[in-house]
């Protein structure tokens, strides 16, 4: 069915289809045959509809002027309006729980008679709504809903000065009326509240709503309501006039749907837009604290270099004794001096980044509910059902098990086991053990705080059971984080040194690689000349630059995230350039970790009888690492595998060993460290330490 569906709605795409569009004449014509005598109708344009609205939430909007009386609001909707969005529709449906959806894709006749249905409940519960006055089929592809016309502007139309607690009130008391008979909108936002010029206000766009709704549904409606009241006029605000209303304990319920799951896509966009605003003014003031800093710095020291000839003018007849009193002196005082310039560059970006911070709206919302009702109940509600991280961590781990299954399928196990060469297993298992040890170092050698070193060795077995449940580039950087927060360190310096840590073992990852790919084109040449891979790898990456510098849109998107990522690390890397032996630490560690592992792949293949090149080994797990923290499977489940044991093959492995070599380098790096990463993960969350 889902193929069927992909190639029907592939094909209309790729077509086109009829234009099923009523037309203005066919418009007219109903009208008249429901006993309107029209004049003409405009078409009333939503502005921007594709980023303010839920797909299918609007039919087509005309103002028509009749003979005789006042005009009306017509909205058509055909089966081409009805469609859109269904995929969306069908998302939202699997993913959220314990909210009742309308079908995924109604016939027509079932749109009309819900609006309809809508229309007449809202009016008879006491709200304000357009009044519907007529029904009717436009042919076989489209309905219309005929309302009264309401002289009013949307309150995105009006200027914030003009929303005030007045109008917000009248507002929240059509909510009140609405919920009181267990109606709800599900679409409160800026374009679907009207107010007329005596400032009444109108609720429109019931289409999506529900009658008989369950609380969750209610209490979404009044968190939507005071996030678009909250984006206009601020948290306090708009929390005071719904709590004026509603009261305080409605409101308090309403908080743990206080959630951009639980808001319109509107809405969703408008926070994220935001959200990037926000962290862009950060930014700017960290950059700028920086800068601020520069520039004093500099100033101080063209005052200290003035200062330096006079006094030097001065000592001109100092005894050679007194020279060599002091002769240590002056370079331990301007060691001093420089570690004070960089602790108070470091407290200057971070007062800056302290001073720039701000709440996102839900923070603020939450902050001003809670003064009110202390005790009201934060946790978010789990809404979701499906995270679409889960659903494609679920598609990627079926395809790994497939992979590894048609590759089990291939070997003979009592064969490998009674072939093994077990000192070399036993030394395998030793070099993995290790690896633990090396990459306790390499985060601590980027962390100036003190961290204790066995603590954060069993953290680091930790993550092995956190790798396998989360993809590999994201399950380690978070428990990292989260041990050096529970461990003393600020925040924003946990984050900070992770970050670093990554960004140096990117830098080694790389630098390993081309290194042993040097090698590997030099083993069987008299010449240091690199391999071709090398050379096609370099060629690829100046490319690849090319291309982003000179595109505007892809340079700014790299030099924004690079910004971003230095704005935090550099300032952390300061503390660490003044401890030497901690940065050697990190380096070391890095590199040793490395080395552990590719002296563990290495055995793994010795083990059952094949001697193979040291370096071609590096360069096959290195190159295997990388597509694994790339890929979205947990520990980067079946990409691997696949691409240490093609990479073996290519250097001459025969697939009879190189199978089996990669099972078992992986059960060792993998699997057998799932138990005690578990027993570790469960002891650091029991002594609250991550």
């Amino acid at each position: 069915m889902l193929i069927g569906w992909s190639v029907a709605y592939g094909t209309l795409y790729a077509v086109g289809t009829p234009n099923v569009r009523p037309t203005g004449q066919t418009l007219l014509a109903g009208l008249r045959r429901v006993g309107f005598h029209p004049v003409g109708a405009k078409r009333v344009e939503d502005a921007d509809v594709f980023e303010a609205t839920e797909p299918g939430d609007h039919g087509r909007r005309y103002l028509v002027t009749l003979e005789n009386g006042p005009p009306i609001d017509v909205t058509v909707v055909d089966r081409e309006q009805q469609a859109h969005g269904f995929f969306y529709r069908v998302w939202r449906r699997l993913t959220l729980r314990g909210i009742i959806h309308s079908r995924s894709l109604q016939s027509l006749r079932q749109a009309l008679e819900q609006e309809a249905l809508l229309a007449y409940a809202a009016t008879a519960a006491g709200a304000n709504a357009p009044r519907l006055v007529a029904t009717s089929e436009l042919g076989p592809d489209a309905v219309m809903l005929v309302y009264e016309h309401i002289d009013a502007r949307t309150l995105d139309s009006l200027p914030d000065e003009e929303i005030t607690g007045t109008l917000m009130r009248a507002a929240w008391r059509q909510v009140e009326a609405l919920q009181s008979r267990r109606i709800t909108h599900r679409r409160l936002v800026g374009d679907a509240l009207l107010v007329d010029s005596s400032g009444t206000v109108f609720l429109t766009d019931m289409r999506g709503g529900e009658i008989a709704a369950g609380d969750v549904v209610l209490r979404m409606d009044i968190a939507q309501l005071m996030t678009t009241f909250g984006l206009r006029v601020g948290a306090e605000r708009a929390v005071a006039a719904a709590v004026d209303v509603l009261g305080p304990d409605a409101v308090a319920d309403s908080l743990p749907m206080l959630q951009p799951i639980a808001l319109s896509r509107r809405t969703r966009h408008t926070l994220r837009r935001l959200a990037k605003e926000r962290a862009q003014r950060e930014r700017e003031a960290v950059i700028e604290a920086s800068r601020a800093g520069k520039e004093a710095k500099g100033a101080a020291g063209t005052g200290t270099e003035t200062g330096t000839g006079t006094s030097a003018a001065r000592s001109a007849d100092a005894s050679g004794t007194a020279h060599a009193h002091v002769r240590g002196g002056p370079a331990k005082a301007d060691r001093k001096s420089l570690r004070a310039e960089k602790n108070a560059e470091k407290r200057a970006i971070d007062d800056a980044l302290e001073e720039a911070r701000e709440e996102d709206l839900l923070a603020q919302i939450r902050k001003q509910v809670l003064l009110v009702r202390p005790q009201a109940p934060i946790e978010p509600a789990r809404l979701e059902r499906v995270k679409p991280r889960t659903l494609v961590t679920f598609i990627a781990g079926a395809l790994a098990a497939y992979f590894l299954l048609s590759q089990l399928t291939q070997v003979q196990f009592g064969q490998v086991v009674g072939e093994a060469n077990w000192a070399w297993v036993g030394g395998a298992a030793l070099f993995s053990a290790c690896t633990y040890f090396a990459a306790a170092m390499a985060l601590l050698g980027f962390v100036p705080e003190k961290v204790p070193f066995l603590r954060t060795v069993v953290a680091q077995v930790a993550g092995s059971f956190v790798k396998l449940v989360a993809p590999a580039a994201v399950g380690g950087v978070a428990l990292n984080a989260r041990f050096l927060q529970r461990s003393g360190v600020r925040p924003g310096h946990a984050v900070a040194s992770v970050g670093a840590s990554q960004l140096f073992g990117l830098g080694s990852h790389i630098t390993l690689l081309l290194f042993f790919g040097y090698l590997t084109g030099t083993e069987h040449t008299p010449t240091l000349s690199p391999s071709r891979g090398v050379i096609a790898g370099l060629l690829a990456a100046a490319v690849l630059v090319l291309i982003v510098t000179a595109i505007p849109a892809l340079r700014r998107f790299v030099s924004t995230r690079l910004r971003s990522l230095f704005a935090g690390v550099v300032p952390r890397m300061l503390d660490v350039v003044q401890r030497p032996r901690k940065l050697v630490t990190g380096i070391g560690g890095m590199l040793l970790m490395t080395l552990l592992f590719v002296m563990c792949l290495d055995a793994c293949v010795r083990a059952f009888g094949h001697d193979a090149s040291y370096a071609s080994i590096a360069v096959v797990f290195l190159a295997g690492n990388a597509l694994g923290s790339a890929a979205p499977t947990p520990g980067g489940l079946g990409a691997v595998e696949a691409a240490l044991i093609a990479g073996l093959i290519t250097f001459g492995v025969p697939k009879e060993i190189a199978t089996p070599a990669v099972l078992l380098f992986r059960l060792l790096t993998l699997w057998l460290p799932v138990g005690p990463g578990w027993l570790s993960f469960s002891h650091l969350t029991r002594k609250g330490e991550i």
